[in-house]
């Protein structure tokens, strides 16, 4: 028999707010404030008793995937209100070390393969990209902006027509953690 109703509940921690007005979602923490439009999905949210539930009432297929998606992105914008993320990226090269060095909104990788025109990778707003030593730290409260810029870094560095298995040099994502440390 097929369900009448699906919820799922996400727990509001203490010092974290969170505003629902329209399906937009307002989290607001120790870290900053992030906001999420979920107008097109079809599912129910409201605030109640210290957490946000998501409703869903007669879910085919579609409406109960996106119950847990809906819950899993207001459970991450609440992660990064109080804790943030990290990714860690490590410079690989064989023969010509590249130096890569942060521009306002870019990222310049120069000496790349021993190219003289230095590569780019844009930075995605909200976002803060270290450099230090042969490691990258892309550090943010938006998960999605965080991971695209770890995204940018690595596909700036692509190399194109020779084996990938053989020419391993590039900027690769290492480790993803909570937190926004140096390590």
């Amino acid at each position: 028999m097929k369900a009448v109703e699906m919820r799922k509940v996400v727990p509001i921690p203490e010092g974290v707010s969170v505003e629902i007005v329209d399906k937009r979602v307002t989290v607001s923490g120790p870290l900053g404030t992030l906001s999420r439009d979920f107008s097109d999905a079809p599912v129910h949210i409201e605030k109640r008793d210290g957490s946000v539930e998501v409703v869903v009432w007669w879910p085919r297929k579609r409406e109960a995937a996106m119950l847990g998606t809906v819950a899993s992105h207001i459970k991450n914008m609440i992660m990064g209100v109080t804790q943030g993320y990290t990714y860690k990226m490590k410079m690989i090269y064989a023969h010509f070390p590249m130096s890569v060095r942060v521009e306002g909104d870019r990222v310049l990788i120069e000496n790349f393969g021993g190219e003289r025109a230095p590569r780019v990778a844009k930075v995605m707003p909200g976002v803060k990209v270290v450099v230090k030593g042969e490691d990258v730290y892309v550090m943010g409260i938006d998960k999605e902006a965080v991971g695209q810029t770890a995204a940018n870094i690595q596909l700036a560095t692509r190399v194109k027509d020779k084996d990938p298995r053989v020419f391993l040099d590039g900027i690769y994502v290492e480790e993803k953690r909570v937190g926004m440390e140096v390590a």
